[in-house]
């Protein structure tokens, strides 16, 4: 489906923000870079800031290869992680308290993971961050019989939405962004960003209990678990999506 719709006032200025970390699991796994930014009409970057953590524990092999950051560049090179998780948390709050809406990619990771470093820390945390958008959540609700996986990379290409460096945290915001962007002019959407924060809570609640049903059939879930499907703040101890 080409472009064609005007995009929404309230998606002319909107905020970006991704995570990358030392893993997947939101509980126990620690903030290594953030970015926060803000993209104009055009998704141009017009405002930003990166961090770098110390997450005060080795960083695995495996995250590196995904991002980068090793052990030692991290030590020697972050912030310690409880003034990095305070400021991104703080940068965020602030773009909400001036009703921006921020786009995050699978957002329920990203503010979850945050939310339970700032709880480890000490830190007052996003509880209830809104109005969020993100876009793995929405071209599953507009367009969800279209095969194929749903990473980032893959939907930015499919959308003609440039990614260089992906799993580089401001790389990955931005282009999650100009994805959004690109969904409002091919789908339209809600006529608000709170309206299409709560769309987005029972599409991602809807889209969690269709994946737990394929799991439990081809044997990868126990009939008993459900994959959580609570949106944009996971349930802490839930089977994570």
């Amino acid at each position: 489906m080409p472009s064609g719709l005007a995009l929404p006032a309230w998606l002319t200025r909107v905020g970006v923000f991704d995570l990358e970390t030392t893993g997947v699991d939101v509980a126990a796994d620690r903030v290594v870079t953030a970015y926060v930014g803000v993209l104009d009409v055009d998704g141009r970057q017009i405002a930003a800031r990166s961090w770098l953590a110390d997450p005060g524990i080795p960083i695995p092999d495996g995250a590196t290869a995904v991002h980068g950051i090793t052990t030692r560049h991290a030590r020697s090179h972050g912030r310690p992680g409880p003034e990095v998780v305070a400021e991104v948390t703080a940068a965020l709050r602030s773009l909400f308290a001036q009703g921006v809406p921020v786009v995050a990619y699978n957002a329920s990771y990203d503010f979850s993971l945050l939310a339970c470093e700032a709880a480890r820390h000490g830190i007052d945390p996003l509880v209830d961050p809104s109005p969020v958008i993100d876009p793995l959540v929405i071209d599953k609700a507009y367009d969800r019989y279209r095969r194929g996986r749903r990473t980032l990379e893959v939907v930015a290409a499919h959308y003609a939405v440039r990614l260089e460096g992906a799993h580089e945290a401001s790389a990955d915001a931005i282009a999650a962004g100009r994805v959004a962007q690109e969904l409002a002019r091919r789908f339209p959407l809600p006529e608000s960003p709170a309206e299409l924060h709560t769309h987005q809570i029972g599409w991602a609640r809807s889209q969690a209990q269709s994946l737990t049903e394929y799991f439990v059939s081809i044997g990868r879930l126990d009939p008993d678990d459900a994959l959580d499907g609570s949106w944009p703040v996971r349930t802490p101890g839930a089977v994570p999506n």
